[in-house]
């Protein structure tokens, strides 16, 4: 049976890249692709036997940790890496306490892609070697832990809705834009203030935007 996996990053060239390694790794590989969270919630929605998923942590609607959260919450049996240019080791620590199996820089060469990917299949967490030591002397932040806990708690419908809400959508833009009516994205902030224990709308968005991470590419210039 082939190894079902889903590269999931806006980026076409890193894709591409990903590809070639998982083919230098497999010799039976069906390879999904998404360029968003939307896309790649939709994708594990509809294929329940995935399984991998490589996460790129910047790409649109992830917002960072809290994308990763939400589809370790709604898809517990499905592997996720992450691949990402933010190689600090205090990101490290927090993606692999999130759930994640392993870590792949994006400055990696296919030698070292494809020995993470030959980890990971194999049900062993990888970090690159030359950052396992400055990983493993990091403490865990148990406050970071409780907040991602309380994002995996939502829907993904409930997720979408909060990462509007974070980037400052009003309630009729958010059910315009979701397809929804108005007074079921209000149902939606209602359960997400409960399940986040925050009492208002901005405290919701600040609460995402804690999990999300600065992208190194956005620093170019």
């Amino acid at each position: 049976m082939a190894t079902r996996v889903l590269i999931a990053d806006d980026h076409p060239l890193f894709r591409g890249a990903l590809v070639q390694a998982l083919g230098a790794c497999l010799d039976d590989v069906e390879i999904l692709e998404a360029r968003d969270l939307p896309e790649t919630t939709a994708l594990l929605e509809d294929n329940e036997d995935i399984d991998l998923v490589l996460l790129d942590l910047h790409m649109p609607g992830s917002h960072g940790l809290a994308g990763l959260a939400s589809i370790r919450c709604n898809h517990p049996a499905v592997a996720v890496v992450v691949v990402s240019a933010n190689e600090d080791p205090r990101v490290i620590r927090r993606v692999l306490d999130h759930g994640a199996a392993g870590f792949i820089p994006k400055s990696s060469g296919l030698d070292d892609m494809t020995a993470a990917l030959d980890t990971v299949l194999d049900c062993r967490e990888w970090v690159p070697p030359r950052l396992e030591r400055a990983v493993a002397e990091l403490d865990s932040d148990d406050e970071d832990l409780v907040l991602a806990e309380h994002i995996a708690a939502l829907t993904p419908q409930q997720f979408r809705v909060l990462a509007l809400v974070a980037d400052g959508w009003l309630n009729k833009q958010i059910a315009d834009e979701l397809g929804i009516q108005e007074r079921t994205v209000k149902a939606h902030m209602s359960e997400i203030l409960q399940k986040l224990e925050v009492r208002n709308r901005t405290q919701a968005g600040v609460a995402l935007r804690r999990l999300e991470l600065i992208d190194p590419a956005s620093r170019i210039g």
